[in-house]
Formats: structure tokens, C-alpha cells, sequence
């Protein structure tokens, strides 16, 4: 969506991809955590589990994959630099948009949050 906003054109590959604002795995999980806690309650294993499984995803977007998406970009600037007859400079970049920042991490767990709050309360019982 940002990407649409930004640069005035649709990018279909971003809807598939990794990065971007909000993160969709944080706004999946913390549906799901909600989800669980409304139809099952907050006090049982199933809530705690599916807790612990979306800190762990969130936490992997906005810490790992971010960080190891910086590092693609700085490998990728690396390999531009080298000269032409180096085996390493005609090869396709790596690619650099993989994880979130703790913002983009945050949009999408509100955004999980409020659309299965929504869900829930919109849908006859």
C-alpha cells in the first residue's frame, strides 16, 4: 500500500513480499491471538500458545530479518564496487527488503488486533 502511495504506482509483488508497512505476518498473529482469546478465553493454553507464537514471529520481523535485510544492502553495495572482472560483480543482488521496523511491527499488530475484534463482533453467533 505504501508502495502505491509513495511512488504512484502498484507493485503486485509487494502484496506477496517481504517488508513494507503495516508487516501482514504481525497483523496475521495478533489476530489470531485475539481471535483465540475472544472465542476461547485468555486463560488457556491455546491463547498462551498462540501468544508466545506471535511475539516470536513479531520479534523475528522487527530484530533478525530486518537486520539481515540491512546486511543484504550493505553486501549489495559492496559487490557494485567491485570491478567488472570479479566473479562476484555480475550477480544478482540479494535482496534487501526482508524484515520490518518495530513501527511496521506495530501497525500490523493493531491492524490484526482491530480487524478480528471487528471479526468477532460482527458476525452473528
Amino acid at each position: 500500500m505504501t508502495c502505491r502511495y509513495k511512488e504512484k504506482r502498484w507493485d503486485s509483488k509487494r502484496l506477496v513480499g517481504s517488508g513494507g508497512m503495516p508487516s501482514s505476518h504481525s497483523a496475521t498473529v495478533a489476530a489470531l491471538a485475539v481471535a483465540i482469546g475472544l472465542q476461547e478465553g485468555t486463560g488457556g493454553s491455546l491463547f498462551a500458545l498462540a501468544t508466545i507464537l506471535a511475539s516470536v514471529v513479531m520479534y523475528d520481523a522487527s530484530g533478525i530479518r530486518l537486520h539481515a535485510g540491512r546486511q543484504a544492502e550493505l553486501l549489495n553495495q559492496l559487490v557494485c564496487e567491485l570491478p567488472p572482472e570479479h566473479p562476484l560483480s555480475n550477480g544478482r543482488p540479494l535482496h534487501d527488503s526482508l524484515g520490518h521496523t518495530p513501527l511496521q511491527v506495530f501497525a500490523g499488530a493493531v491492524l490484526g488486533c482491530v480487524v478480528s475484534y471487528l471479526m468477532r463482533n460482527s458476525s452473528p453467533v
